[in-house]
């Protein structure tokens, strides 16, 4: 299948959206005064996965291990830049004030950040237009038409990696102990800008790969009174939360 697309300027991508950052991009906006929010989801994790399962794989490396009770979790720590209403960014006619430095995310929409996922337009805020036949081509059968923005997209898979000692750290550093149960949702994790800012440059600066901190326990959050009786049945560290400012539930709240 071929894809074709070209931006319409329409501004819909640039409202009320969570942005996936690197840690430096995350020092970087948070740096400006601008909220970057920690997003943290438990991952069961009671054995090493076959390695020719290559999404288990890109799951492992993407978080870091942790105990919650007495069981085996990963833990995948995501900054993103989170905004209500237009990106501080944007425009008057549309345009970005910060178009040289803007993150990859930015720079790939309406590319899938996510590996091993497809890209649905229907899924896209981009008008229908955005899709006509006559433009570019954007991707055909599954791989990037355009050399330099599939390089991009890579190197955000492979940043997402290559951050998560810096995250292990933050996150000790910061205080962040619960994450959402996995495949439910997202635990999220708010600070001032600047003291996020400071605690991750810190971190970074630290050589994380050889300070990595003692791990600390864990409470894995979920909205679903279903999923808390079984997580305690298993030995977890759980609590029941409700969807909000604090938790991202892809389900309705459970009470």
């Amino acid at each position: 299948m071929t894809i074709h697309f070209d931006c319409t300027q329409c501004g819909k991508c640039c409202q009320n959206l969570r942005l996936t950052l690197s840690v430096d991009e995350a020092i970087g906006w948070a740096g400006r005064g601008h909220t970057v929010q920690l997003l943290t989801e438990a991952l069961p994790w009671v054995s090493e996965p076959d390695t020719a399962d290559a999404r288990v794989l890109y799951d492992r490396d993407r978080s870091f291990p942790a105990m919650s009770g007495s069981v085996a979790f990963r833990i995948a720590a995501v900054p993103v830049a989170h905004h209500i209403g237009p990106c501080p960014n944007l425009q008057p006619d549309m345009r970005c004030s910060n178009y040289e430095q803007r993150p990859r995310i930015c720079r790939i929409y309406p590319l899938e950040s996510r590996p091993f996922i497809g890209l649905d337009p229907a899924s896209r805020l981009c008008p229908p237009e955005a899709w006509a036949p006559a433009f570019p081509v954007l991707e055909r059968n599954g791989k990037i038409a355009d050399t330099e923005t599939a390089n991009i997209v890579a190197e955000h898979r492979r940043t997402a990696v290559d951050d998560v000692p810096v995250l292990t750290m933050a996150c000790h550093a910061l205080g962040v102990s619960t994450a959402a149960f996995a495949n439910e949702g997202f635990a999220v994790h708010t600070f001032d800008p600047q003291k996020l800012a400071e605690a991750l440059r810190a971190v970074r600066d630290a050589n994380p790969n050889q300070n990595a901190p003692a791990p600390q326990p864990w409470t894995v959050a979920t909205n679903r009174r279903s999923t808390l009786t079984m997580l305690a049945g298993a030995g977890c560290e759980a609590a029941l939360v409700q969807r909000g400012a604090d938790y991202l539930g892809s389900f309705p709240d459970e009470p």
